[in-house]
């Protein structure tokens, strides 16, 4: 079935007015039914909506006629919809979302996702995320699966069987692709300053954006291990020797690297971000950007300008797992025009859970240090002192 004819598909068929919707995020969101969802909407009128990180624009302000929107983040697309005041927003560590759907405080009756075509045993792959698509489709009363040929089989926990779909919708299309733009000078001046704090034989964690992005593709030739929320193009570069993570977000490039690659394992967020399995992993360095932080060590990796941009998110659930590593450690990187003397939007990291800051002027190491030692440090990597 092409993309043009899915849209004759009945969806009311498994959905039902006033049901709770998940599906996937960024290059895992199964672009042909939510452009269903969308044409049938007044047919299936009061459906509340679980979204992830957007870059398809394919939800518009418009489309809340008949559909509640909420979010655990503005980033990609989303923030047109936070602008518009349409995206209610879930500020929820990512650790917490598993726990939030199979108790129902996020509503789960159909998860909708984007699969592979099975393999020879008859096993769909989830492809390119599992994350908190793996406790929806627990929690979930049906399962609308889009097979796309376009998708890479991995190695993803769950796998799902035929019996395992309500409604299963063959296509085959590109997924959405997530890119970014070639790093500047101020970025790779950055980078060079993180990746030297990396030691061979750490386990690194990589938030999501252009900056972390360059930082880990800037430890290629590094033995590391890898685990994440995200999967980004850099991995390709670096091969980490083991590589959990929750989602794929990339170019296809990423995409046939990944497609049958033993050495990655595409797992649930409560994996991924759960203290139990975090606890566990000794040399765990932590790589993440911010919003903007203050001289104390204050991160905000939420409001920009008024505008909810970024996410509570995994940042907080991985800074504090490195803190508590056994050679672990917490990296903050930013451009030192995003140093502050006074958060403007929420604090996403305590000033108690600081490590080490980076910008293109250096590092400065916050741990054991009073408010006048971090103050001072702080100022130094600004620019300012």
């Amino acid at each position: 079935m092409s993309a043009a004819a899915v849209s004759s598909v009945d969806l009311s068929s498994v959905i039902r007015p006033g049901d709770g919707l998940i599906w996937g995020q960024a290059c895992a969101e199964p672009q042909t039914l939510v452009e269903a969802l969308i044409a049938q909407r007044k047919t299936l009128s009061g459906c509340s909506v679980f979204l992830g990180s957007s870059y398809s624009g394919t939800l518009r302000p418009e489309h809340v006629d008949h559909l509640h929107l909420t979010s655990y983040c503005g980033t990609g697309t989303n923030r047109a919809l936070v602008q518009a005041g349409v995206l209610q927003l879930l500020p929820s560590p990512y650790s917490q979302l598993g726990a939030l759907i199979r108790t129902k405080q996020i509503k789960c009756d159909v998860a909708m996702v984007q699969v592979s075509p099975p393999n020879s045993r008859g096993e769909y792959s989830l492809g390119l995320a599992v994350e908190y698509l793996a406790p929806a489709i627990e929690a979930a009363r049906a399962v609308i699966a889009e097979v796309n040929e376009r998708i890479p089989w991995t190695h993803t926990e769950p796998l799902l069987r035929r019996e395992d779909i309500d409604l299963l919708v063959p296509t085959s299309r590109p997924p959405v692709y997530l890119e970014y733009a070639k790093p500047s000078d101020i970025e790779q001046r950055i980078a060079r300053h993180a990746a030297a704090l990396v030691p061979d034989g750490a386990t690194v964690e990589c938030g999501i954006g252009a900056l972390p992005n360059t930082i880990l593709a800037a430890l290629e030739g590094h033995e590391i291990h890898y685990h994440s929320g995200v999967v980004c193009d850099a991995v390709r570069l670096v091969r980490p020797k083991t590589c959990v993570g929750g989602a794929i977000m990339g170019t296809q490039a990423l995409f046939d690297w990944a497609r049958e690659n033993r050495a990655l394992k595409l797992v649930s967020s409560d994996i991924t971000h759960g203290a139990a399995t975090l606890a566990k992993i000794k040399q765990f360095v932590a790589i993440n950007s911010a919003v903007e932080v203050d001289l104390t060590g204050q991160v905000n990796g939420e409001i920009a300008r008024n505008s909810y941009v970024g996410a509570v998110g995994g940042a907080l659930d991985f800074v504090r797992a490195a803190n508590q590593s056994p050679g672990g450690v917490s990296i903050i990187a930013l451009p030192a025009s995003r140093v502050v003397e006074r958060l403007s939007g929420a604090v996403s990291v305590p000033r108690s859970e600081a490590g080490l800051f980076v910008t293109e002027h250096g590092v400065a190491d916050l741990r054991g240090c009073t408010l006048a030692e971090r103050e001072r440090r702080v100022r130094k990597i600004s620019g300012s002192s």
